[in-house]
């Protein structure tokens, strides 16, 4: 049983910065949970309290139903990998993977089953006896998973790993991880600021930003129903779209309007956005969710007509900066589409996937 569980757990730094605020979280056992967020948020530090290499200020983490607060992090059966590898350059792969079961005192014939499994796993077998400056960043990284790997820990914790890799080399050590996740059934957290990374590779995402955990579920949920202004904005690529104004009423019909929209709202938000006739809102829209009338799907159909500013083809699909009174904004739209900058077209909005937020709380209405 290797369930991690974080209450009421908090980092205050001297100048009364803090780190991390009041943060709940349930690591289920065996479960995949990316913690993910943009830089200073709180994540790695997060991390570093669960292996130890941080103290907390306030509340506790258990491991395995074990209270660690006070354990050290050589006995909390963690194993950590790090974003810069942390390997050591005058070891071979072989003796970097087989150094910390040396130094418990694993005898030798336990120690190479060990790391020539995990090598095996790995796909490094070839050069165990290689020197980390001879291999390229993608096997230094596997060298790093399987010094982790070799102490068969309860639980995994790894440090923005990828960070240091190419594009095409990231997409398949995601894969490579998830593999080794799934192959192993072992409780693994992760920590990035790449949401592609926390929407591909998680069973469960917490999505940070000044210390506080600003939603915490799985990745498609976070996707099609963010808690915030925030969580939608930092969750898909490219980012969602936002317009301010308020909600109005006419004959008990709700509308958005905002100097660049005027959206009438679903019926089936009548209960959500009834409250907020008269008040500040923010509509978003995803770029994705912008529709062309010829190829809507019959959902109701908000037509607006816009500028276009730039083209993007993108292969499979095509990527429109858009402008409306200045305002501008994003949609993403077949590549077949025959547009050119400066033309006025008009799109359609798919109200199906909209949302509205309170302005003054951020908080999620519909």
């Amino acid at each position: 049983m290797a369930e991690v569980v974080l209450k009421g757990v908090s980092k205050l730094y001297p100048g009364g910065v803090k780190a991390v605020e009041n943060l709940d979280l349930n690591v289920q056992d065996r479960e995949f949970c990316v913690l993910v967020g943009p830089s200073g948020c709180g994540k790695s530090t997060t991390l570093r309290m669960i292996a130890g290499l941080e103290e907390i200020t306030e509340g506790t983490i258990s491991i395995g139903g074990r209270v660690v607060n006070d354990i050290l992090p050589k006995d909390r059966d963690i194993a950590m990998v790090f974003q810069n590898y942390a390997l050591y350059p005058h070891m071979t792969v072989y003796e970097n993977m087989a150094f910390g079961l040396k130094l418990r005192k694993f005898k030798k014939t336990e120690i190479d089953s060990r790391v020539r499994e995990a090598a095996e796993i790995l796909g490094i077998t070839d050069y165990l006896d290689a020197r980390p400056k001879v291999l390229s960043g993608g096997q230094r990284q596997r060298v790093a998973v399987g010094r982790a790997i070799v102490r068969k820990p309860a639980v995994f914790l790894f440090d923005e790993p990828l960070s240091n890799l190419d594009a095409k080399m990231r997409v398949q050590m995601r894969a490579e991880i998830n593999k080794l996740h799934t192959r192993l059934g072992a409780t693994m957290i992760y920590v990035t600021h790449d949401q592609v990374e926390a929407m591909t590779m998680a069973d469960r995402i917490v999505v940070m930003k000044g210390g506080v955990a600003r939603q915490i579920d799985e990745p498609l949920n976070v996707y099609n129903r963010p808690a915030d202004l925030f969580v939608a904005g930092f969750i898909g690529t490219p980012p969602m779209n936002f317009f301010q104004g308020e909600i109005t009423s006419v004959e008990g019909r709700l509308t958005f309007e905002s100097p660049q929209l005027k959206v009438p709202l679903p019926q089936k938000w009548r209960e959500g956005a009834g409250g907020y006739v008269g008040r500040k809102v923010v509509f978003g829209i995803r770029p994705e969710d912008f529709v062309e009338r010829e190829k809507d799907d019959g959902s109701a159909f908000v037509g607006i007509k816009a500028k276009v500013e730039v083209v993007e083809p993108m292969g499979i699909e095509t990527y429109l900066y858009l402008s409306i009174d200045r305002h501008a904004f994003m949609a993403r739209v077949d590549s077949d589409t025959n547009v050119s900058v400066g033309e006025e077209i008009e799109l359609g909005l798919g109200m199906r996937h909209a949302h509205l937020f309170d302005a003054e709380t951020e908080r999620a209405i519909c």
